[in-house]
């Protein structure tokens, strides 16, 4: 016994020495990617809290005061829900917190950079409270859940057509017969997967001898989309280019397969049902990861993002037109009033959604029941989320291209 207890205060010891280790290593440039794997972890810990934690909530008095216990799929969305509360709650304080951050001499960028330890403290001790909360209030999340993570896919959708349009405009800028090759051949690659993509979309999910018309609509639509978007940038008015074009096609055909992909397993137009048990896993991973790496995607994109994330004393937002006098004064004051590079206070807001679209990832959007409940973003509102947001993007595809036609005296 007393071996025992000594090996396992060792084994505490070094974790600990570990986590310092860890954590005194994040740095400036290193601290976006820190909170990305703060994140992921909440992703795992929901993940296994929806597997295990069941049977111990059932004996909590102040979640299970039902007088008929509820079934199992119940307490794991109460689980995972409860999780990404911690999670948004954490994330949505750090806003608050970073408002108003302009320069790296605010006392408020030292916090948003470091102090990692006690971050994960006040983390972990928010995750846990979120389990005394009334049930009364993990139902209003929930609901508000729902909100929270079509913003999200929104929010990426205008990060993700300021790339392309960005991506555009460098190969373009450097106006050499080899880049506008390129340009060329990268359109030609999206189209050619596009169209590839649509063909196995038929395949799968307008099978024979079933009536697939809702099926067979949405991917005619996101086609009809793909047509509309080349017509767009190819008219003279315009002067669009063929690249994003090609990328949104290829992406919105993506999110139509993710939405036919969501459609419930024992939906007879959905041609993965036979394979639902054997996926059940499978799917799981991809959904975290696919999460994960949008979240990824997001931060990183929040320090080079010139429409959306960017603060306004961002070196990105301008250079003075005049030089000021004094090359000592001016390198003081540049060391003292060095702006930040992007807004602190709306990174934190996109993790702060994210967490609400995990939660609905995780628990089918809070519908799943039976064997669908061990599937992650399964079920039709999932399926209705994804496609309208691919309507949404070509929408705002389409209106980015029309707009400065439309509006000549507004700058976009």
């Amino acid at each position: 016994m007393w071996a025992a207890s000594c090996l396992a205060s060792c084994c505490a010891a070094c974790a600990c020495d570990a986590c310092r280790t860890v954590v005194s290593s994040i740095s400036r440039r290193s601290a976006r990617i820190a909170y990305c794997g703060l994140f992921a972890l909440s992703l795992i810990v929901s993940w296994i809290l929806r597997e295990v934690a069941a049977p111990l909530m059932e004996k909590l008095p102040w979640i299970n005061h039902f007088h008929k216990t509820p079934d199992r799929e119940w307490f794991e969305t109460d689980a995972v829900l409860r999780v990404s509360l911690g999670n948004f709650v954490f994330f949505s304080i750090l806003s608050v917190m970073m408002i108003g951050v302009k320069t790296q001499k605010d006392p408020r960028d030292g916090i948003h950079h470091g102090g990692w330890m006690m971050k994960v403290i006040c983390w972990f001790i928010l995750v846990i409270l979120m389990f005394f909360v009334p049930n009364e209030v993990i139902s209003f999340y929930e609901s508000m859940s729902k909100f929270g993570a079509g913003f999200f896919l929104l929010v990426q959708v205008v990060l993700l057509l300021d790339f392309v349009h960005g991506w555009n405009d460098t190969w373009v800028g450097y106006d050499e017969q080899f880049w506008y090759a390129a340009l060329l051949v990268v359109s030609l690659v999206c189209y050619l997967a596009t169209f590839v993509f649509s063909g196995l979309l038929f395949h799968w999910f307008t099978p024979s001898g079933h009536d697939c018309g809702l099926n067979t609509f949405f991917i005619v639509m996101t086609l009809i989309f793909v047509f509309v978007f080349a017509v767009v940038v190819l008219h003279p008015a315009v002067g669009g280019s063929i690249l994003p074009a090609s990328v949104i096609s290829f992406y919105c055909m993506y999110l139509c397969y993710s939405g036919l992909a969501s459609e419930p397993r024992d939906y007879e137009c959905n041609g993965l049902h036979k394979h639902s048990k054997a996926v059940s896993t499978g799917t799981m991973t991809i959904g975290l990861l696919t999460t994960v790496l949008s979240v990824v995607y997001s931060a990183v994109r929040a320090g080079s993002s010139t429409t959306l994330l960017s603060s306004p004393d961002s070196p990105r937002a301008g250079k003075p037109l005049l030089p000021l006098d004094g090359k000592a004064e001016d390198k003081e004051e540049k060391e003292e009033k060095k702006p930040v590079t992007y807004s602190y206070a709306f990174f934190h807001i996109i993790f702060s959604l994210a967490s609400m679209y995990s939660a609905m990832l995780l628990t089918g959007w809070s519908t799943s029941v039976g064997e669908s409940g061990k599937l992650v973003d399964v079920g039709w509102p999932s399926v209705w989320v994804r496609v309208v947001t691919s309507w949404a993007t070509a929408g705002l595809f389409i209106w980015s291209l029309v707009a400065p036609i439309l509006f000549p005296d507004r700058e976009f």
